[in-house]
């Protein structure tokens, strides 16, 4: 891991939000950050819950309602938790997923996929599992925690995904060599307990960042790599506390990026940011992109 990732701990870890005057959103606002899309010629994007909040899909602690109100989700999501009880923390991750599934990409993603083929160099980046991103048309995204709609074995043998565009499929990892009776990717998602690996025989498990687990060293590189080397850094619907997507914005700031917050509320980073935003992503995003 880059020095850099270990570098802003600290940074992040001490951040506090400095309590200001509240701010709205102005038509000055809009122009400022109009122009400042219009002339970037590299721009990388991060986006937190606050993106997918806008089509209903609730926040990781906000999901524990019904049956699952009774459990933190500090017990159904890490690897003990699993390997201790994997029915029930497959049924609830099932849950999240038909939730996800059942609602739509807002303006905000959509603006996002527009904006993707408008600039020279485009990298986005996300904290959410959902895959919104990518069913609004966005290619490409560095998903620093994983996605809801996908599952692999502990081992990363195979790797199945779901949702409209891509049921039924499986894709296998770098390596991995198709197994003969190589389970459908429907049976997989319908099953009530987690399947096993047709490799090695391991369960299958979703393909999230767990409590105790390491982002994947590849997403979490990519992300600095385009923090330090874009001209513009929208950071979009996170409150950058979480560590370490919380550190990208500083990361631009530090490598001469001008660094954008759009956010309903003040964040750890407003104070450093060269424009902050109050708004969500489904209220300025298109406002400014089309």
């Amino acid at each position: 891991m880059s020095a850099l990732y270990h570098a802003y701990r600290a940074i992040v870890v001490q951040a506090v939000c400095v309590h200001t005057v509240p701010m709205k959103l102005t038509p000055h606002d809009l122009d400022q950050l109009r122009r400042l899309i219009a002339s970037a010629r590299s721009i990388t994007v991060l986006t937190g819950a606050g993106v997918s909040a806008e089509s209903g899909i609730p926040t990781f602690r906000d999901a524990q309602t019904g049956h699952w109100a009774r459990f933190r989700p500090e017990e159904l999501a890490t690897p003990e938790a699993f390997r201790r009880d994997p029915d029930l923390v497959w049924r609830w991750y099932a849950e999240r997923r038909r939730a996800v599934l059942g609602v739509e990409p807002n303006a905000g993603h959509r603006a996002l996929a527009r904006l993707h083929g408008r600039v020279g160099r485009f990298s986005l980046i996300t904290q959410n599992v959902d895959g919104l991103h990518a069913r609004a048309g966005s290619r490409e995204v560095i998903e620093l925690h994983g996605s809801i709609l996908r599952v692999r074995c502990f081992h990363s043998c195979v790797t199945y995904t779901a949702g409209a565009a891509t049921a039924g499929t499986a894709e296998a990892d770098a390596g991995a060599v198709a197994a003969a009776g190589e389970l459908e990717a429907s049976a997989v998602f319908a099953a009530d307990s987690p399947p096993r690996c047709p490799h090695c025989g391991d369960f299958l498990r979703p393909d999230v960042v767990w409590f105790g687990e390491n982002l994947p060293e590849a997403a979490i590189e990519a992300a600095v790599a385009a923090s330090e080397s874009c001209e513009l850094f929208l950071s979009i619907g996170t409150s950058t506390v979480v560590y370490p997507a919380a550190m990208l914005p500083h990361a631009a700031a530090d490598a001469g990026a001008t660094v954008v917050e759009i956010n309903p509320e003040e964040t750890p980073f407003t104070a450093r940011a060269h424009l902050s935003i109050r708004g969500t992503a489904a209220t300025v995003l298109p406002a400014v992109i089309d």
